[in-house]
Parts: C-alpha cells; sequence; structure tokens
C-alpha cells in the first residue's frame, strides 16, 4: 500500500502561483511513477502531469493546456512530489489529485493509489 496526501491548494487570483505536494508513505516512493490529476464540477477526472520513477525533466509529460506554465517534480529522498503552478487561469480551478503508478501513464485506470484532493480556485 502507498498513502497519498496532497497539501497546498487554496484560492489565488488569476495570474498567480501555487504550489502543490503530495506526500507518500508505505511501500517505496521510488518504486513508482506519479501523476497529477484534476477534477473540476461536473466534468471527469483530466490527467495533468506525470513524471518517471527517476524524476527528471526528460521523462515528464503534461495535458497540452498546462506546458509551459506548470512543471512536474519529485524529490525521493523526501518521498514527495511537487506540481508549481504558474500563470494559473480560472479554467484551472478544480480538486488535483496525486496518484501512483506501477509505470509512466496518462490514463488514470492504470494509477493503484491516489490521495484525498486539494482544492485549487482561481478567480478571475
Amino acid at each position: 500500500q502507498v498513502q497519498l496526501a496532497e497539501s497546498g491548494g487554496g484560492l489565488v487570483q488569476a495570474g498567480g502561483s501555487l504550489r502543490l505536494s503530495c506526500a507518500a508513505s508505505g511501500r517505496t516512493f521510488s518504486n513508482y511513477a506519479m501523476g497529477w490529476f484534476r477534477q473540476a464540477p461536473g466534468k471527469d477526472r483530466e490527467f495533468v502531469a506525470a513524471i518517471s520513477r527517476r524524476g527528471g525533466s526528460t521523462y515528464t509529460y503534461y495535458l497540452d493546456s498546462v506546458k509551459g506554465r506548470f512543471t512536474i517534480s519529485r524529490d525521493n529522498a523526501k518521498s514527495t512530489m511537487y506540481l508549481q503552478m504558474n500563470n494559473l487561469k480560472a479554467e484551472d480551478t478544480a480538486v488535483y489529485y496525486c496518484a501512483a503508478c506501477p509505470g509512466l501513464s496518462t490514463r488514470p485506470e492504470e494509477y493503484d493509489y491516489w490521495g484525498q484532493g486539494t482544492q485549487v480556485t482561481v478567480s478571475s
């Protein structure tokens, strides 16, 4: 089992920034690729970003609409993943979830473990 806990959400004005964190406990964090997903009211859960087990910018994927604004990273020594979100827009408003997967993927059904989510609200 892997337990995941998100933090860092909140209310921010359009154009502002937030940094989400995802702290993991349980099984070895570095054994899992990690991803961020989001779900807005009335919409399906949506892939945002993913990072390979070893991290680094080489093996990352992003939703097209967040490329250049969001950066995913991880610190395996701290068992923590991050999502730096800059130039936030109203359409980024959603509950953001972190998740763990055996391999790098953009498909939520391939992720085995999920956090409870953290609310991000961007006011226009």
